[in-house]
């Protein structure tokens, strides 16, 4: 049903419904029902089939917006994707690309710094290629439905054992239908993220990514027996991709912890109860 036709519904129904009792009480029921009695029945009549047909019909115009703000907000989301890969393609990486170049010319004057410059080099492409990665990932985001959701998750644990050697436990207890499309997208970034984290900077051996339902909210978590930090928590503002880890949090309004447990490094995110 379009939402042209129910809004038309909306509007005809209530219309109806005293126009067939009217006609059916001046037709059939005058000897048997006195007028007053007609029309205190008439209010009452048209609440009632209110009541049953048209909370249906708000319910299904209700899901229909909440569709379209959905749609709305990826829209969205996916322009501010475009416009930060051109960014990134047009600054950084044309920057970098140059830089490259810049450091091959130097590379052939013998400057007798070989061993330097090839490691620059190397730091060079490497940053690089995570820049165009980053360009990538951003104009061709994950989509939930591109992938069974399980699979597209179990794909992160298993590319991390593949890539570097860390032993991968994976533990995932929540259902599919607890998250909307736009959650699976931002908890895949997030989950990817982390596990980002974890190849670049803990030196881990062994890392779990686990999630389980809590009420009506759920919990997901990656912990790993790496290095871990000093202090009671990571400082969030020194790290940038921590920082957008914590805004998209915010942003879903779910609750982003970094905490050390007993020399586990573990990052969690927790949906609360909606009340």
């Amino acid at each position: 049903m379009s939402y042209k036709q129910i809004k038309w519904l909306i509007l005809i129904i209530p219309t109806l419904t005293i126009g067939l009792w009217e006609y059916v009480r001046h037709q059939f029921l005058l000897p048997y029902i006195s007028m007053e009695l007609g029309n205190w029945l008439a209010p009452v009549i048209v609440f009632t089939v209110t009541v049953i047909f048209l909370t249906q019909l708000f319910s299904l115009l209700e899901d229909m917006q909440e569709e379209l703000k959905e749609a709305r907000a990826e829209k969205a989301a996916l322009e501010e994707r475009e416009k930060m890969a051109r960014e990134l393609h047009d600054g950084i990486a044309q920057s970098l690309f140059l830089l490259a170049v810049q450091v091959d010319v130097l590379d052939k004057r013998n400057t007798g710094a070989e061993a330097e410059i090839r490691t620059f080099r190397q730091t060079v492409h490497e940053v690089n290629g995570y820049v165009r990665q980053a360009i990538a990932n951003l104009r061709d985001p994950v989509s939930p439905d591109t992938l069974p959701w399980m699979e597209l998750m179990k794909s992160l644990s298993m590319d991390l054992a593949a890539e570097t050697g860390i032993r991968a436990d994976w533990s995932w207890k929540l259902p599919e239908e607890k998250l909307s499309a736009k959650e699976k997208v931002e908890l895949y970034a997030s989950l990817r993220e982390a596990l980002l984290n974890v190849r670049k900077h803990a030196y881990a051996e062994h890392v779990r990514i686990s999630s389980e339902e809590c009420g009506s909210g759920w919990i997901c978590a990656v912990s790993d027996d790496g290095k871990g930090f000093d202090g009671d928590n990571l400082r969030l503002t020194d790290k940038f991709g921590l920082k957008i880890m914590r805004e998209r949090a915010v942003e879903m309004g779910w609750t982003f912890e970094l905490v050390r447990e007993h020399g586990i490094s573990v990052f969690r995110i927790r949906k609360r109860r909606e009340r």
